[in-house]
């Protein structure tokens, strides 16, 4: 039988905003929502950790709702049994491939819960995850953690690292972010810092030291440095791999002229050779080079110091 999605709820799913504490229970407030087409009903509860009044009903619970109601599917006898039909072969090679990691979740939470237990809101990242709060409290583990070890885990074992590339394409693109967070703060603090020069006099107090110009006022001697942050800069971008070299923005890289100067192999139609060719041109050299040992060690026999120091030794 259909469910009447216009009847109101027992129990619902509340979410608190202020400590993000998840709980079911029966609403304290329930007001009607005409304008909610998949259900004409709002709900309301007091938070039993933090006491705030009035919190709403958890969004993933109400949209929910929304997906079971717009979800489609067979219902008669016949289109159910073409979609059974659908599952024949399955799982292929492909699904198996996809899910031979799935029995690891239990050991892989094991072993984070070692480094990472769940606690909801105890790390510095809970106030980014999205992840259920109550749900999370009975888990071994941090979920999120416990996703990446997974990752990690599944890379090495099929020797895959494109399987990291998710992880890896979220670092890069936090590492940039952070890169050029500091460039906007040497700008706006300049890529130089002047500091008034202070030192301490015989008593041992601290002075600033000043002059007089020309026109006699009196200015302060300042000591330049560079920003401490271009260091920083730099390394980012000698890590991220973002030179002009790594990119291949170079003035040589980018002239086109550039090609005919030395250092550049280029294979044209006229400067192609094939294996064959490439072969008799070694037979004939190396034709070559034989005839030339045999006149050297000619030559070299008919050497008349040679013949008399061999003479000599008795070696003819």
């Amino acid at each position: 039988m259909a469910q009447d999605w216009t009847a109101p709820l027992d129990t619902v799913n509340f979410r608190c905003g202020g400590c993000r504490h998840a709980w079911e229970a029966q609403p304290d407030l329930i007001e009607d929502a005409p304008d909610d087409e998949h259900h004409p009903h709002r709900y309301f509860a007091t938070c039993p950790r933090c006491q705030r009044e009035h919190q709403p009903q958890a969004a993933w619970a109400r949209n929910l709702m929304r997906a079971h109601q717009a979800a489609t599917g067979p219902r008669t006898a016949e289109g159910l049994a073409k979609v059974g039909q659908n599952l024949a072969g399955h799982p292929n090679s492909e699904a198996q491939r996809r899910t031979r990691f799935n029995a690891m979740k239990h050991g892989m939470a094991a072993k984070t819960a070692t480094y990472f237990p769940a606690k909801p809101d105890g790390y510095s990242f809970c106030a980014q995850c999205e992840v259920n709060r109550g749900w999370c409290e009975g888990q071994a583990a941090c979920v999120k953690q416990t996703e990446i070890f997974m990752l990690h885990h599944a890379a090495f074992e099929s020797r895959n690292p494109r399987v990291l590339a998710g992880v890896h394409a979220d670092l890069q693109a936090g590492l940039t972010a952070m890169l050029q967070m500091l460039m906007q703060g040497v700008l706006a603090d300049g890529v130089t810092l002047k500091v008034p020069k202070v030192e301490l006099d015989r008593e041992g107090n601290c002075v600033t030291l000043s002059y007089l110009d020309e026109f006699g006022e009196r200015r302060n001697v300042y000591e330049l440095s560079a920003h401490p942050a271009l260091k920083s800069i730099t390394d980012f971008v000698n890590r991220l791999g973002l030179s002009m070299n790594d990119l291949g923005m170079t003035a040589r890289t980018a002239d086109p002229e550039d090609e005919k100067g030395g250092g550049v192999l280029k294979l044209d139609a006229e400067t192609q050779e094939t294996l064959q060719g490439f072969g008799k041109r070694m037979e004939l050299a190396m034709g070559t080079a034989r005839e030339m040992l045999a006149r050297a060690h000619k030559t070299t026999q008919e050497d008349p110091v040679l013949v008399a120091h061999e003479a000599r030794e008795g070696k003819t």
